[in-house]
């Protein structure tokens, strides 16, 4: 089943996702795209993709970081979360 939403997620599984930006010697530069497509338009995050590749110094530069920056923003701004 293809994840349409980011609620179609659990933490878990995405965090798997975000794991890919961080290993990218399992990926090519094309799949690299396309997920970092899909991260920005799962996250709706306005910073998009320098959550990844430009973190902000008071975040921890990790997937785990990545991962906690989303949920915090998307409930922030009243936006579901991951699936339970």
């Amino acid at each position: 089943m293809e994840k349409k939403t980011i609620s179609d997620y659990t933490e878990s599984e995405f965090l798997e996702f975000v794991k890919k930006f961080f290993n990218v010697q399992s990926t090519t530069e094309q799949e690299d795209a396309k997920n970092i497509l899909e991260f920005k338009r799962l996250t709706e995050h306005p910073s998009g993709s320098d959550l990844i590749y430009y973190p902000n110094d008071d975040r921890e530069d990790s997937p785990e970081g990545v991962v906690k920056e989303v949920k915090q923003w998307r409930a922030a701004n009243g936006k579901p979360g991951f699936k339970s």
